[in-house]
């Protein structure tokens, strides 16, 4: 019984916030590289993390309101790859790397001083340069933002 009471507002999902309401606005894609729904598909992804990892409802005017853009699509050559007819041509790699990078208004009216403003969340999965980046894209996007999620999650409701 004593664990139960001892947290206060800490709930067994990592939430640690007497909000009961998020505002989430659309993320813009504010890349050259990015697929054009990318903005969208993170606030759907957004939404629904939040829904699923505390007790918060999203609701217009929340007592929470996170918003932001994606700032950053990239992929980047990586683990150059010796050619011995061609010993001069560092084009060519064994692996590239996405890195994808968000950027993150957080307010909470609640505790202003758990609020902030153009924080970076960003992270990168390496892929074969044999697989065919198309087939492959959807999955690693879908790896990447579930890493920025949990560090979106814990910035700004866990107090992590």
């Amino acid at each position: 019984m004593a664990l139960t009471n001892g947290c206060g507002v800490y709930s067994f999902s990592g939430a640690a916030t007497s909000a009961k309401t998020i505002t989430i606005d659309l993320f813009y894609n504010n890349t050259d590289l990015a697929p054009a729904n990318i903005g969208a598909t993170f606030t759907n992804k957004l939404k629904d993390y939040y829904q699923q990892n505390s007790s918060l409802r999203v609701a217009e005017n929340g007592e929470l309101h996170v918003e932001g853009m994606v700032s950053e699509y990239r992929v980047n050559a990586m683990a150059p790859v010796a050619n011995p007819s061609r010993p001069n041509d560092p084009s060519t790699a064994a692996l590239s790397r996405l890195t994808i990078t968000v950027r993150l208004t957080f307010e909470d009216a609640l505790e202003p001083k758990n609020s902030f403003k153009d924080r970076s969340f960003s992270f990168y999965k390496d892929f074969d340069n044999n697989l065919n980046f198309p087939t492959i894209q959807e999955d690693l996007e879908r790896q990447i933002f579930d890493q920025i999620l949990i560090d979106i999650f814990n910035a700004t409701v866990a107090n992590w």
